[in-house]
């Protein structure tokens, strides 16, 4: 009886899956094509405002007609954590507030886009390349959409049984978990995050997991809606904690 070594049973999983895959997806099928734009005149409030109505996490900034930058939900934690960007004018201790301090302060700039010809994997490369999380999709010079590494992770195919071991949860999750007691203030948990770098944090009670407030939450919950970052974290995270086994 003829038996496969380690190395053939690799080239039989990987001849199983590529005979089990679906053709491969271009990068229009798995892109945002709705753009939502802003203009650089308009203030971090109106950004967050139509982030947060539109559940999208970035806007492109367009000025003349032409695209000049992107602003993204992380920006704006950035600016509110890390610059003080307040929600309300504080007379006393001066400063600005989201809704006087514009988008062309905090956006990125220029542009980074991809081709609409290009390959999935091309777009992976390049956000790995620049550390971003996100792409503009261009044809003949005009933006047409957007891909983000959550579009990249949908577009995987599903892993056959064989391949299982190779796609592990615990070969992907980040292991430095941030977490932050109920009682913390959203305002102190924007902190830590945009101190970070972190997109959510682990919300605890007496020591256990409870919830997860995210930077999503935070533009949502808050920032579109120009609510208090005094309150408890523990009242605005997102709870039960879902997890993976």
């Amino acid at each position: 009886m003829k038996t496969l070594n380690d190395s053939g049973a690799h080239n039989s999983a990987n001849t199983q899956y590529k005979r089990g895959s679906a053709r491969r997806q271009e990068i229009e099928e798995i892109m945002v094509h709705d753009v939502v734009t802003i203009t650089p005149e308009n203030t971090l409030y109106e950004a967050a405002r139509i982030m947060g109505e539109k559940h999208i996490g970035s806007l492109i900034v367009v000025k003349y007609d032409t695209p000049v930058g992107i602003i993204t939900e992380r920006d704006l934690l950035r600016e509110v954590a890390d610059r003080g960007i307040a929600l309300e004018k504080d007379w006393l201790a001066g400063g600005v507030t989201i809704k006087e301090e514009k988008v062309e302060k905090i956006m990125s700039y220029p542009l980074i886009m991809v081709s609409l010809k290009s390959s999935i994997k091309e777009a992976a490369q390049m956000m790995i390349e620049k550390q971003i999380r996100r792409l503009a999709v261009s044809e003949h010079g005009k933006v047409v959409g957007i891909i983000t590494s959550a579009d990249l992770i949908r577009s995987l195919p599903e892993t056959p049984e064989t391949m299982r071991a190779w796609f592990e949860v615990d070969y992907f999750m980040s292991k430095d978990v941030i977490t932050a007691d109920e009682e913390t203030t959203v305002e102190g948990v924007a902190k830590i995050m945009g101190e970070k770098s972190i997109g959510s944090v682990i919300v605890t009670s007496h020591g256990e997991p409870i919830g997860i407030f995210t930077e999503r939450d935070l533009l949502t919950k808050f920032l579109a809606k120009d609510q208090s970052l005094k309150i408890e974290v523990g009242k605005a995270c997102s709870s039960p904690l879902i997890t993976a086994p």
